[in-house]
C-alpha cells in the first residue's frame, strides 16, 4: 500500500498522513515507516480523535496547515463510510491540494458516499455482519467478522 501512495504522489514534497484514533493511527505509523524507503519527500504522521458512533467533535493531535498539501486519510476498516466522511470536516476548513483515504479492510456496503482510494482487503459481507481489526501492541494482530 505504501508503494501504491509513492506512485500516485512521487512529486509531492510533503504527505501528511492523518490516522483515526486508535487503530488507524497505528496503521498511519506503520505505512510512514514504509515511505521512509519509497517516498522521497517529508511524511508526518497525526492522529485524529472522534466518537465514531456520533461524531459531533472531531480533534487533531496538533493544529496543522492543510492548505496546499497532500492529506492521506487512514483507519482500519471502513464499515460504512460514516467515520471517514466526518473526519473530513477539519479538512474541509481549508484548501487541502488532495484528500486521499487509506483503508486496511473494506466492505463493499457503504452507506455514506466515501470512496477509498488505497484498500488492503475488500470483503463482501451482509449488512448485519462487521468487520473488526485486532491491534496488540502497535502491531495489527489479525481481522475478523462479527
Amino acid at each position: 500500500m505504501a508503494l501504491e501512495v509513492t506512485e500516485q504522489n512521487y512529486t509531492e514534497p510533503e504527505l501528511i498522513l492523518i490516522g483515526i484514533k486508535e487503530n488507524g493511527v497505528v496503521i498511519a505509523q506503520k505505512i510512514a515507516a514504509y515511505l521512509k524507503d519509497s517516498f522521497k519527500g517529508k511524511v508526518e504522521v497525526i492522529e485524529l480523535e472522534l466518537d465514531k458512533k456520533y461524531p459531533t467533535t472531531i480533534t487533531l493531535g496538533k493544529k496543522m496547515d492543510f492548505n496546499d498539501k497532500v492529506v492521506l486519510l487512514i483507519d482500519d476498516v471502513v464499515n460504512g463510510g460514516k467515520t471517514l466522511l466526518y473526519a473530513l470536516k477539519p479538512l474541509l476548513e481549508q484548501h487541502p491540494k488532495k484528500i486521499q483515504t487509506l483503508i486496511l479492510v473494506a466492505r463493499t456496503h457503504k452507506t455514506f458516499p466515501i470512496a477509498v482510494d488505497y484498500v488492503g482487503l475488500s470483503f463482501s459481507t451482509t449488512l448485519n455482519e462487521h468487520i473488526f481489526v485486532e491491534v496488540k501492541n502497535n502491531e495489527v494482530a489479525g481481522a475478523y467478522i462479527e
